[in-house]
């Protein structure tokens, strides 16, 4: 398969999760400003969510760039993320229902801790399929914040039933470290700078 299908179809799939996540938002039943107060946290784990998949069509976005070969294998990783990333919205609802409660809010860490796992996977995948020549292993190098992230969702899940508002600051906190996509690949496809003329 040609790696335009897989991003086409990745893209579409990313596409009906946010909008899924946008059909969960209720219009309040009133139209004073105080009618919207209640709908606060279900719009607060909207956008947290709507930033995390953000974060996931950017990257994917990326890593597809540096990607010269689609095996099989690398479908089949594709298609575990995307499962993982199409139940943020059930995850999302859930937790803004009921008011960032312990254990909705542990839920929503094993779904990004899992679409984490999975995108992993997947970036593994790509590397074994393109061998020791593979572009993206070489760009990918130590990748800490891959490494980093699963961690920090284990911590915020276990702490998710005692102090759920801690496990949400963790949440974001990954999230902000993820907004920059990695530079490396995006270096890597940039067009150079026209030399300088050297006077001569």
């Amino acid at each position: 398969m040609e790696k335009n299908r897989l991003e086409a179809f990745s893209d579409g799939v990313i596409a009906v999760n946010i909008t899924i996540l946008v059909l969960e938002l209720k219009a309040p039943h009133g139209e004073g400003i105080e009618a919207l107060v209640p709908l606060l946290p279900a719009f607060l784990s909207y956008v947290l969510s709507f930033v995390y998949i953000g974060i996931y069509w950017n990257n994917h976005h990326h890593m597809l760039r540096a990607v010269e070969r689609i095996s099989g294998a690398v479908l089949w990783a594709n298609l575990l993320l995307l499962f993982w990333l199409s139940l943020l919205p059930f995850a999302t609802a859930w937790m803004g229902e009921n008011h960032f409660g312990p254990t909705p809010t542990a839920l929503y860490g094993v779904v990004l801790l899992m679409a984490a796992i999975s995108y992993w996977v997947l970036q593994q995948t790509i590397i074994a399929a393109e061998g020791e020549s593979s572009l993206l292993k070489s760009l990918v190098g130590f990748d800490w914040k891959g490494k980093a992230s699963p961690v920090l969702y284990l911590i915020a899940i276990a702490v998710a039933f005692s102090a759920p508002r801690i496990a949400q600051a963790i949440y974001v906190a990954v999230a902000l470290t993820w907004l920059v996509p990695d530079r490396r690949i995006e270096r890597a496809y940039l067009p150079k700078p026209p030399s300088a003329p050297s006077g001569d």
